[in-house]
């Protein structure tokens, strides 16, 4: 008994060494924790339970069956962040160059069908160099593995990738299935080919950086959601973000306690739109004013930044908050925020998540690189996320709401449930000057006429009434009381019922 006693401490300690001091101490200069020094960041002290801490690869060639390390270079378990049940795998780079064989892959999978069983999300966080080149195609069938895991928990629990070193080749695509990437600044990137390849084939010189880097991926790509500074950041950061989400589809959104009353006025609001309709303002201010405690989590701040998206509070519950914002484009639909909304409407449908609406929106965005670039095909995912989503959906226009824009910015006729508009709402196919110049076209050559006729327009639709007297707007509300209707709206809609058709999926226009 006491020699394997002794074995299973060598063991033990042998996997938590994992490549070895030197190799730590240069992921220590690279400015990078360990894989067991991140989870035990992440996770509330004490509560990391690890499994498969013995396992090792099952290689013989090129010498590799001399050459094993317990653990095999992922950590994998479940612990807790502020007391709620989380799965989480860790890559080890000091092993293998955290390099995916088949029994690292195994390891991963491992732990969704357990999340899957028990209803808890999983958290990954990514350092690998890729394939283990070693074993051939036993690793890309671990890859493949990964992969089909990935699917099958989408929709079922929440999946977050941590980019915290590299991820490239075939990789990126188990990130790229989880619901929200997050990377951190000059140490981790993403490709699927190199530098080098990129080089070779197409003669252009990148850096990894340029290529696939944390800044690349949140403001041109859109594939990551945000940018840490680093390591520690990102960790604490992380418990801040799994704290507005269910635990899976079967759970309501977390409540957390509060002490800001659902009835706060918010008497800077109505001061909030300018006199001039063709001057900007900053939608983030309505959004931080509006939600509990001013605590509003954006994601993907630095790409399509026409729209807002992400997670606030309203008396204590998570809701999904998405918004155009006046102050880039004027607030138009483009391809990016198109794109970038509608997958966010889908994870929370997919999880409960009610969403708020705040409307600006004059329109699409013009132009023939949008047109080229599919948007009518873009567009359609957002109208298809707003029209098959049953959560409670809740409107909020506060200024322009015009033409497809309008509908398909969670209108009434896409199954909203409370639609309120500001005063200062304006609800029309488009606004007062274009549109008496395509009705009143034959008296064009009258300026003052069409001035007048102009502002007989303004007078009948650059309000809310019309749309109102039509059903489309449930009420009209003054700004300051926003936060008052949106928290009666919400607890009113909090036992809502609504199912699709059956089907087996519908056909988003992807």
């Amino acid at each position: 008994m006491r020699e394997i006693v002794q074995r299973l401490e060598e063991k033990r300690a042998a996997a938590t060494l994992g490549g070895g001091q030197i190799r730590i101490d240069k992921q220590h200069a690279k400015g990078k924790l360990t894989a067991r020094e991140r989870i035990q960041l992440l996770l509330d002290p004490g509560t990391f339970e690890e499994w498969d801490m013995f396992v090792e690869h099952r290689c013989t060639d090129f010498g590799m069956d001399e050459n094993k390390v317990p653990g095999d270079g992922v950590v994998i378990g479940y612990g807790t962040i502020c007391g709620r049940l989380v799965f989480v795998y860790s890559q080890d780079f000091t092993v293998f160059g955290g390099s995916l064989s088949s029994a690292h892959a195994a390891k991963i999978c491992k732990i969704f069908k357990q999340a899957i069983k028990v209803g808890a999300p999983v958290i990954g966080i990514n350092d690998s160099g890729g394939a283990r080149i070693q074993e051939g195609v036993e690793s890309l069938g671990g890859y493949s593995d990964v992969f089909q895991a990935n699917v099958l928990a989408s929709g079922v629990v929440p999946q977050i990738s941590m980019i915290m070193g590299p991820c490239a080749g075939g990789a990126v695509y188990s990130p790229a299935i989880t619901d929200f990437i997050f990377m951190v600044k000059d140490t981790s990137y993403m490709f699927l080919t190199g530098p080098e390849v990129v080089k070779t084939v197409t003669h252009e010189v990148v850096t990894s950086e340029e290529l696939g880097g944390a800044k690349t991926h949140t403001s041109k790509s859109g594939v990551a959601a945000l940018a840490f500074e680093n390591d520690v950041e990102a960790l604490l950061l992380l418990r801040r973000f799994i704290n507005f989400l269910p635990a899976s589809n079967k759970e309501k959104p977390p409540h957390w306690p509060t002490s800001d009353p659902g009835t706060r006025i918010v008497p800077s609001l109505c001061s909030l739109i300018p006199a001039d309709p063709n001057k900007p303002y900053d939608m983030k201010e309505a959004i931080y004013k509006i939600v509990d405690d001013n605590d509003f989590f954006e994601l993907q701040p630095d790409f399509a930044a026409n729209i807002i998206i992400g997670f606030g509070r309203m008396e204590g519950s998570t809701v999904g908050i998405i918004a155009n914002q006046p102050m880039v484009l004027a607030g138009c639909l483009d391809i990016n925020a198109s794109t970038k909304a509608a997958r966010f409407i889908r994870f929370c449908d997919a999880f409960n998540i009610p969403l708020l609406t705040l409307i600006d929106v004059p329109g699409f965005l013009p132009g023939t690189d949008q047109e080229y670039g599919g948007i009518i095909k873009h567009g359609a995912k957002l109208l298809y996320a707003y029209a098959e989503a049953t959560v409670p959906k809740i409107t909020v226009i506060t200024r322009k709401a015009y033409g497809g824009a309008y509908c398909v910015m969670a209108s009434k006729h896409l199954r909203g449930d409370v639609n309120f508009a500001w005063p200062s709402a304006e609800i029309a196919v488009m606004g007062p000057k274009g549109a008496v110049e395509i009705i009143f076209r034959s008296k064009m050559g009258d300026p003052e006429k069409i001035e007048e006729l102009t502002e007989d327009y303004r007078e009948k639709f650059a309000n809310p009434f019309v749309a109102g007297k039509l059903g489309f707007i449930d009420d009209v509300l003054m700004p300051q009381n926003t936060r008052i209707r949106v928290c009666r709206s919400l607890s009113m809609l909090k036992d809502k019922d609504l199912k699709n058709p059956w089907r087996k999926h519908g056909n988003i226009p992807l």
